[in-house]
């Protein structure tokens, strides 16, 4: 069995991990949003005159951003706000219960990215590399 201590080193990487992971699942709404890609969903069919519409540049920039880990705190931080406003707006009047107004995943992104925003990205970033390889 692993040492807790060997097994504490691989946090900072596995914080990149984390980012990724979710860049990558947030990135996907906007881009069936916006660029009709993976089929299915609204795909590409959104107004983009609308707070809805709104949601798919948010989601696809901000995603792309997490991702590289590119100016990853600021990023971080809108969408966990941008998370927390659509469980609010979008789910929370439905039921008072996630489980029952489908907001689990709002609710988990809101939290993910607010973590990400207190904790940073990790090693495994263009904000690292940019930084010469200093954790903030």
């Amino acid at each position: 069995m692993a040492s807790a201590a060997s097994i504490s080193g691989w946090a900072p990487r596995f914080q990149s991990v984390l980012r990724i992971v979710a860049g990558l699942l947030i990135l996907q709404h906007g881009a069936q949003k916006i660029l009709g890609f993976p089929p299915g969903g609204h795909g590409g069919g959104v107004d983009l005159s609308t707070l809805a519409g709104w949601s798919g540049p948010i989601e696809l920039v901000g995603g792309v951003l997490i991702v590289l880990g590119l100016f990853s705190r600021p990023t971080a931080f809108i969408l966990s706000g941008f998370t927390a406003v659509a469980y609010w707006m979008v789910h929370a009047p439905q039921s008072p219960y996630p489980i029952n107004n489908g907001g689990e995943l709002a609710a988990l992104y809101c939290f993910v990215f607010l973590y990400l925003f207190f904790a940073g990205p990790g090693p495994i970033a263009l904000d690292s590399v940019m930084r010469g390889g200093r954790r903030r």
